[in-house]
């Protein structure tokens, strides 16, 4: 047996004051951009106010009393936050980090790269709910709001299409060459999926073809399924199909294709 008369000590793996720290880290980075904050959470608010004035007049009996405003526009703005911040926001600051060349000089230390993609993730929850929150609150301040039949069904909803877009972004992450490419690759994913959708007009408003299309896209889907939970109908399997489809391809696509550094 050979010796070489080193011991060489093991790196301890990071505890859960690391990682607090780190996911910290991020959301200060993330607040100090005013522009992440203001498009995935005020644009959306923006739209409700807007829509809100000319349906939450319209009561829908179907839907126990409920208002065209939280039937059909409150689930869409909802959808819209969660894509703007998985889709668009979170993969241009995994793409900033991978140029400047952070993710791979984590690589060399105990705080693992893949602790960024967590902690971007986890950020990326704090300012959805955030999000959320806030035109959940401009829903029932300025409009009224019921509120949803199965309460348990939407969040779990609403927890899947988080799922589907973060894992969307995560793939935009990894096929993204530059920052920039990742913003434009993620607003072109956005604006597709919105289109198709329903989300500027409408899904009755297009073609049968597309509109089936938009159905199985992550924002169809997750608005479609939104809203059946919402008022107390069953959940489309379809619709749950969908979801899970993006987020296991996309987790997929991300593990297989991402790269620390370029």
């Amino acid at each position: 047996m050979t010796t070489t008369g080193y011991d060489i000590p093991r790196q301890k793996p990071p505890g859960i004051g690391a990682w607090a720290q780190l996911t910290l880290s991020e959301i200060k980075s993330v607040m100090r951009d005013t522009a992440g904050l203001v498009v995935p959470i005020g644009m959306p608010s923006l739209f409700l106010v807007v829509q809100g004035f000319s349906t939450s007049e319209e009561t829908l009996p179907f839907a126990g009393g409920r208002s065209v405003l939280e039937v059909y526009v409150l689930p869409l703005m909802l959808v819209m936050v969660v894509a703007l911040i998985g889709v668009v926001n979170m993969p241009s600051f995994l793409a900033t980090y991978r140029k400047e060349g952070l993710l791979k000089r984590l690589a060399a230390t105990p705080a693992r790269p893949a602790m960024v993609l967590v902690a971007q993730v986890m950020t990326s929850v704090v300012q959805t709910l955030l999000g959320v929150g806030i035109a959940l609150g401009i829903s029932a301040a300025m409009f009224g709001l019921i509120g949803p039949e199965r309460l348990l069904a939407t969040i779990g909803v609403f927890l899947l299409i988080c799922a589907a877009m973060y894992a969307v972004g995560m793939m935009v992450a990894a096929f993204a060459p530059t920052p920039n490419a990742s913003v434009a690759i993620g607003l072109v994913a956005f604006f597709l999926f919105g289109a198709l959708g329903g989300l500027f007009g409408g899904a009755d408003a297009l073609p049968d073809q597309i509109r089936i299309i938009g159905e199985w896209t992550p924002f169809g889907a997750g608005a479609t399924a939104l809203q059946s939970a919402w008022i107390g109908e069953t959940v489309p399997w379809q619709t749950l199909t969908a979801l899970a489809a993006a987020t296991v391809i996309g987790a997929l696509c991300a593990i297989r294709f991402f790269r620390w550094s370029r």
